[in-house]
């Protein structure tokens, strides 16, 4: 069946021909809800399907990842060949999306040769000219905010629109096949302009009969997490992000955060809260703009009834009285924070004058457990500057030492940074100075890597410190002995431990099963076909791989959706057509 729409928003897989491969990813999605495909679309999707279909446009979100991963009999061309856009926009915002978007393009473009293609994200504003080197890619959106110049593409393609040269953030082609990179002046100052709108997904649902197209991840219905952004940019200058201060200077232009007000922050609390009662994160620390910013947020968030837990993040350590006042305010919170290592030395170097001692942080800690709270999750990383086997394996010592506080509630975990450096990052720009070496430098490098036979060989950097074999060890040894604290301090039972155990000593024999098959990190092949005897084995240990992802989720209830919102919106869709 047919189906017209203005645009047509394509998610795609971390690697396109995932289901015909046999690649050990590793963990490096065990700390994320998604799965080794990285199938949770970027919450732009959202933003930009609410803003246009609010200008009268018909937008259909298409999750190909997760529609690929349910099945592997889901045909991509024929999906692609059904579909009657006018403008098919795909995501780049995280480098591991590098194989999967452009063979997407490259599919989409078969399908419809007329039909431009437009890539968005912090990825496609770094590489915006790589990409523009791909026939199947007409244009990239810049910046970190493109809903008016998406809606203004659209408006040029239907003939009503500005000229090319006119439209902000478009990088093109123009009739030479010269690439034109207009100038990046649509930056608004505050998001409240952009809702997230979960109505929208319900209604594009129903419309195009297709819900798992719009899910955010597989397990979403059973988990379903949801987010809003209160702001873009950041005040941080952690050295390992592609979004610190100084890394938005480079790659969006944007030189102070944007910030949604508390009022607009709890409205698009409130709306998804009409349709779930599962968790609302919002990530991104509200006290970057001011304690008194946050707290009004939490009160309006609050004002609005919402019920739902909260999950905060913090980048520095919150006041203790900003934590007493979150718990006086609302029905349920949590939040996280992301340390990244025990050791002075290492947090210091990667996180600047925002780190903060371990003393502090547990003082925090304890304190932020008198309260109501209902979890706290602590992040620890693998792979950073200064940091050896050795001081992995006393980070996840120190994580015993939270465990002993005795309050479940307290949740530690580790894992690496990976599986690649992010662009515009201080790392990335100036490895060498920071003791990394890399092995990807240009789009096309990490897509190669990204067709490597494991995750050793997919790695695009090592460190003075640390070999990527290191790495791989050390992620393994840290893992194994995080999982027997776990199980002795009763996070997990006895069965649930046996297996990450099982899981963690799996792929050590499969790694050292590859390593006979195909060599060394160092000498790693063209493509994985070496890899391809021990397929069955590898698909094995490609989820959960040093963690039990299940400790990322809430519990499940009973009742995780609204009957009466989600109702109203499928009348709302069907009133629509």
């Amino acid at each position: 069946m047919a189906h017209a729409m203005d645009l047509l928003l394509l998610h795609p897989p971390s690697v396109y021909d995932f289901r015909e491969r046999a690649t050990l990813y590793g963990p490096v999605s065990d700390m994320v809800p998604s799965s080794v495909m990285f199938e949770l679309y970027p919450i732009g999707f959202l933003t930009m399907a609410g803003y246009l279909e609010d200008h009268g446009k018909r937008v259909r979100i298409a999750n190909l990842a997760l529609k690929m991963l349910r099945s592997r009999r889901f045909d991509v061309p024929r999906f692609l060949s059904e579909q009657r856009p006018k403008l098919i926009g795909i995501d780049l915002h995280w480098m591991p999306h590098a194989h999967g978007a452009i063979e997407i393009a490259r599919l989409a473009k078969a399908a419809h040769p007329d039909v431009p293609v437009v890539f968005g994200g912090l990825s496609s504003s770094y590489f915006h000219r790589d990409l523009l080197a791909y026939p199947e890619v007409d244009f990239v959106l810049r910046g970190d905010s493109t809903e008016a110049p998406l809606l203004q593409l659209l408006e040029h393609l239907e003939g009503s629109g500005p000229a090319l040269r006119d439209i902000p953030n478009l990088a093109w082609r123009d009739e030479a096949g010269r690439i034109q990179t207009n100038a990046l002046t649509y930056m608004p100052s505050t998001l409240d302009g952009v809702d997230v709108r979960p109505d929208v997904l319900v209604e594009m649902a129903m419309r195009y009969r297709d819900v798992h197209g719009v899910l955010p991840y597989a397990g979403w219905l059973k988990n379903p997490t949801t987010m809003v952004l209160p702001l873009k940019g950041c005040v941080f200058e952690c050295t390992t992000c592609g979004s610190s201060a100084t890394a938005c200077t480079h790659v969006t232009t944007r030189r102070t955060p944007a910030f949604r007000s508390p009022a607009n922050l709890a409205d698009n609390a409130a709306m998804i809260a009409a349709l779930t009662r599962g968790p609302i994160v919002i990530p991104g620390d509200l006290l970057q703009n001011g304690e008194a910013y946050a707290r009004e947020a939490i009160d309006a968030i609050a004002a609005r009834g919402v019920r739902n837990e909260i999950m905060l993040e913090f980048f520095d350590l919150p006041p203790h009285d900003f934590l007493d006042h979150v718990d006086a305010t609302l029905s349920a919170w949590s939040f996280e924070l992301s340390p990244e290592s025990h050791d002075p030395k290492v947090r210091h170097a990667l996180e600047g004058e925002a780190g903060f001692s371990n003393e502090a942080m547990e003082a925090t800690l304890r304190h932020a457990l008198t309260t109501n709270v209902a979890r706290i999750d602590v992040f620890f990383m693998i792979g950073l500057q200064y940091q050896d086997h050795a001081s992995v394996m006393d980070t996840v010592a120190y994580c015993e030492r939270l465990f002993a506080f005795g309050d479940r509630r307290l949740q530690a975990f580790i894992s690496p940074m990976g599986p690649f450096l992010d662009p515009g990052s201080h790392i990335f720009q100036n490895p060498e100075a920071y003791g990394y070496r890399t092995f990807a430098r240009t789009l096309e490098e990490h897509r190669r890597l990204l067709t490597q036979p494991s995750w050793e060989h997919i790695l695009n950097y090592e460190t003075r410190w640390m070999t990527r074999a290191q790495l791989v060890d050390a992620t393994y040894d840290a893992a194994e002995r995080l999982n027997e604290a776990k199980r002795r301090y009763g996070y997990l039972s006895d069965a649930r431990a046996d297996a990450v155990a099982d899981g963690i000593h799996g792929a050590r024999a499969l790694r050292a099963r590859l390593a006979a098959e195909i060599g060394d990190a160092g000498a790693a092949p063209a493509d994985a076909a070496a890899s391809a005897p021990l397929r069955g084995d590898i698909a094995r240990f490609n989820h959960s791989t040093v963690s039990d992802k299940a400790e990322l989720f809430w519990p499940t209830r009973l009742a995780s959706f609204k009957p009466g919102g989600m109702a109203r919106a499928a009348w709302r869709a069907l009133h629509a057509a």
